[in-house]
């Protein structure tokens, strides 16, 4: 059984690093192997997802009004291939199909601090790089994205399933690296967020569904589903104003000092 300290932080923590590219599940990893938690549990996650889901629907509500417009007029059935739809979807396939081939390796032997550490620090550098070698010329382009481009942004996002990655980090990163500038990186990581949490849940759930019992009754995993859907909903709002203002730099900085922190915390211990 959840406690409500455990329920409250961990939905908090859903919340604020789904979206900032400092790797969620690295995040929810860290307090329960720090604290000695026991697992929340498969209907936990797909509760606090599900609030992260709402978030980010919510907040781009008018591009998926004009997305699924485009699929009920059937124009998206009818373009060349530029349409949000098929980027969307290009680039959620590769992500679908190498999750399902490799989930069970990765859940079983990467969910660890050192993996952690590794991948906090290396895709943290790599988003460094990405940040500074992109050109004020790309910064004012706003092209849209190609199928290619949103194909490969897929297959980068695919390296989101290790622990410490971070999904929204390695697509802005990915994106940024083709040429594109960091308002259409960003926003086409948020809504390529959405089939992805989808596919998540219904993984989750389906897992679920075969034999694990309740963690906590349903009153305190919707309190989990709010908490994590509100502070998600401000946390977008925040992000994007930062990188409007300042840029992916202190997102660099936070993942660096915290691998450099796991690194430490794995040579004490």
């Amino acid at each position: 059984m959840l406690d409500w300290t455990q329920t409250i932080l961990l939905a908090l923590i859903q919340g604020l690093s789904e979206f900032l590219p400092i790797s969620s599940s690295a995040h929810l990893v860290l307090p329960a192997q720090l604290l000695s938690w026991s697992d929340q549990g498969l209907l936990f996650d797909v509760f606090v997802h599900g609030g992260t889901l709402l978030a980010v629907m919510i907040y781009f509500r008018a591009d998926l009004i004009s997305l699924f417009g485009t699929l009920a007029s059937g124009a998206a059935f009818r373009s060349s291939g530029d349409n949000e739809f098929w980027l969307l979807a290009a680039a959620t396939i590769p992500t679908v199909l190498l999750g399902l081939l490799f989930n069970e390796i990765i859940s079983g032997s990467m969910r660890n601090l050192p993996v952690i550490a590794f991948t906090t620090l290396f895709f943290g550098i790599l988003m460094g790089l990405a940040a500074r070698m992109t050109s004020a010329e790309s910064h004012s382009n706003h092209r849209a994205i190609s199928l290619r481009d949103a194909f490969l942004i897929g297959l980068a996002q695919s390296m989101a399933l290790v622990p410490g990655v971070s999904r929204s980090g390695v697509t802005i990163t990915a994106a940024l690296m083709l040429g594109y500038n960091l308002a259409t990186s960003a926003r086409f990581s948020f809504l390529l967020s959405i089939p992805v949490i989808l596919m998540a849940m219904g993984f989750m759930a389906l897992t679920w569904s075969t034999g694990e019992t309740t963690t906590a009754p349903i009153s305190q995993l919707l309190i989990a589903m709010l908490v994590s859907g509100l502070s998600a909903y401000a946390t977008i709002a925040l992000f994007l104003g930062i990188l409007d203002r300042i840029g992916l730099m202190p997102f660099v900085w936070y993942r660096l000092i915290l691998g450099c922190g796991l690194v430490v915390v794995i040579i004490l211990s």
